[in-house]
């Protein structure tokens, strides 16, 4: 009997940790070998950390036989851009097989994003081989961005994902029937205990909740064409003035790793204008590393993942800001970036709302249910032609449940393209019922036909 080779693939130390939690929960059966196969999507990969140099990925190593690189599989080609040709998957299985020492082993993968490169180029070298796929994040809960090969997306057996937020379900490769299946927050939690141990010079706050620093969260969001340098400039400082305005005077900001460092010296002199001091985290870690060690008493972001974990996994008090001015800048619609941003604006605090000093708590179900409709038809008007069976949810939403505040999720144009509810403003709505109007359009263009001929 053949034996049994898991491989997993991971492009960031969150995912690396995921999987390592999903290991130590037992997700996964018993195998004779367990590769970890690394990868680093930089657009740079040549000067960009990769995961397996990254503080904190040995405890993680540890759980796995050998660790690969990706990268140096397939060198010189970019892990984004590339995949085998049909013709050549025959001979690229071959080349990997002898290269990994794999043989006639069995595999089974595990991967990220399976809608893109280069989870997608693993699945497809491997032929046939059974696909666990585990959620990067908030996306999980939205629409699949792209159309899965049918070859791929049929061998698919489950998705893993952090419950991030606790009743709502995944929308991710429903469309091929996938179960999601919860990896246990114990687990996650334990994971990053050992990646804050191997973080011992970092501080480790033991102080009352009001001597605790408020940490703020930097997205580099100029650099997806979101946002000019400028306006993200002042989203982050925007995050200063909130955090002192609610009574903060030790601040901590973590930036991008990609995020240009002048920011961090105009955030500072920010702070010092308002009376509080700013603390760089320049190194590459995990926010929820920094949970664990700082313990801070507010956690304040734009759309990041970790505000969900900070209150969700850590109880601490979260805020958003600057999701209004995004949602109304995000472009195309299907940007796969619009579900979290809807997650964190629908359910989170904005960072000026006085009335939510006291910070987020787990919603009730009630509300829960309510995202979950609303993802429903963010999800429908995102990939109408990955998920038709939406239609009937999201005109449900559109038509009870579109007003002012909500209108801040959908493009008119969008709606109209669809023929969604919402479409025509609802005084003109009584257009496309009126026989009359609908004979003289008919007669219009009819007209214009025959003008065009002349």
């Amino acid at each position: 009997m053949p034996r049994t080779t898991q491989i997993f693939c991971a492009s960031t130390l969150y995912g690396a940790a995921t999987l390592a939690a999903a290991l130590d929960a037992g997700l996964f059966a018993p195998a004779d070998r367990r590769l970890l196969l690394v990868t680093n999507n930089a657009t740079n990969p040549e000067i960009a950390p990769s995961v397996d140099t990254m503080p904190g990925f040995t405890p993680i190593s540890e759980r796995f036989d050998e660790v690969r690189s990706w990268n140096a599989t397939i060198s010189p080609f970019h892990p984004s851009g590339w995949s085998p040709r049909a013709d050549d998957i025959p001979m690229w299985e071959r080349y990997v097989r002898l290269l990994w020492g794999l043989g006639d082993d069995e595999i089974q993968l595990a991967v990220e994003s399976v809608q893109t490169n280069p989870a997608l180029a693993l699945c497809q070298l491997f032929t046939g081989a059974p696909v666990d796929v585990y959620a990067d994040g908030l996306t999980s809960y939205g629409p699949t961005r792209d159309k899965v090969d049918p070859l791929v997306g049929t061998r698919i057996g489950r998705l893993l994902h952090l419950d991030l937020v606790p009743g709502l379900t995944p929308l991710l490769l429903t469309e091929f029937g996938v179960p999601s299946e919860i990896v246990p927050s114990e687990a996650f939690l334990k994971v990053v205990g050992e990646l804050a141990a191997d973080q011992g010079d970092l501080a480790d706050s033991s102080a009352s909740a009001d001597d605790r620093p408020a940490l703020l969260l930097g997205q580099h969001l100029s650099a997806l064409g979101i946002l000019t340098d400028a306006e993200e400039t002042d989203l982050h400082l925007q995050m200063v003035r909130g955090a002192v305005a609610r009574g903060h005077r030790e601040l901590v900001f973590k930036p991008h790793p990609l995020a240009p460092a002048h920011w961090s010296g105009l955030l500072e002199d920010e702070a010092t204008k308002l009376d509080a001091e700013l603390t760089l985290l320049d190194r590459p870690v995990l926010a929820e590393v920094a949970f664990q060690r700082l313990r801070p008493a507010l956690v304040v972001g734009c759309f990041s993942t970790a505000l969900l974990t900070a209150a969700g996994l850590y109880g601490v008090p979260v805020a958003r800001v600057g999701t209004d001015t995004l949602l109304a800048r995000l472009a195309p619609y299907q940007n796969s970036n619009r579900v979290p941003l809807t997650i964190v604006d629908a359910l989170l605090p904005d960072i000026a709302d006085a009335s939510a000093a006291g910070g987020w708590a787990m919603p009730p179900r009630e509300r829960v249910d309510e995202l979950g409709a609303l993802l429903k038809a963010v999800g429908f008007a995102m990939q109408p032609k990955i998920y038709p069976g939406l239609r009937g949810a999201a005109e449900a939403y559109l038509s009870q449940h579109l007003n002012p505040h909500t209108w801040r999720y959908f493009k008119r144009k969008r709606l109209t393209s669809l023929a969604l509810p919402g479409a025509v403003p609802a005084q003109l709505s009584f257009i496309p019922r009126n026989a009359t109007v609908r004979r003289l359009a008919r007669r219009a263009r009819a007209l214009k036909r025959v003008a065009g001929r002349k």
